[in-house]
């Protein structure tokens, strides 16, 4: 089966047999990949044993590996033609939302600030991780609906970022 993921803009076409093979953009990738119970997985790939949690949320994916954040959407071949045909894929929220409970550690943004797409916004500690969670767009900073040391729930709007005044 076919599959097209999107993770910072960028497209990835994965293709896995029923062998298990896992083919990436046409290339063989080694890739052992194991639910350790919950989120939490075991991925051993290229001689490098990584741990990954990974949160499937009805439009989107969040993984945390390596201390870093990703969110991606993962479709499959008919919702990736239905969505080209549709003008393909495009956010148009400028919230940041938790991706998993845990304490912030530190707002990185002001109101009225100016932000590019991917700039740290909000710093979140989860599972004793340190996870930077970036602008989904570029704009303006909004509203602040987290401060450093508040607990949030996943799913939780920490940020928001509207069209700055430029864009209208």
């Amino acid at each position: 089966m076919k599959y097209v993921t999107v993770i910072n803009d960028q497209s990835y076409e994965i293709e896995i047999d029923n062998d298990g093979a896992i083919l990436v953009n046409g290339e063989l990738r080694d890739v052992d990949f194991l639910n350790l119970g919950g989120s939490l997985y075991s991925i051993i790939t290229e001689n490098k044993s990584l741990e990954a949690v990974i949160d499937d949320d009805e439009d989107k994916i969040a993984v945390m590996m390596g201390g870093q954040l990703f969110e991606t959407q993962v479709l499959d071949e008919r919702a990736m033609l239905l969505l080209q045909r549709r003008g393909g894929l495009k956010i148009t929220s400028g919230e940041v939302n938790a991706p998993m409970p845990g304490l912030i550690v530190m707002v990185t943004v002001e109101l009225g600030r100016n932000v590019a797409q991917g700039d740290t916004v909000v710093i979140l500690e989860s599972m004793k991780m340190q996870n930077e969670l970036k602008s989904p767009v570029a704009g303006v900073v909004t509203a602040i609906h987290a401060d450093t040391g508040q607990a949030v729930d996943k799913g939780d709007i920490l940020v928001e970022i509207g069209p700055s005044s430029e864009d209208d």
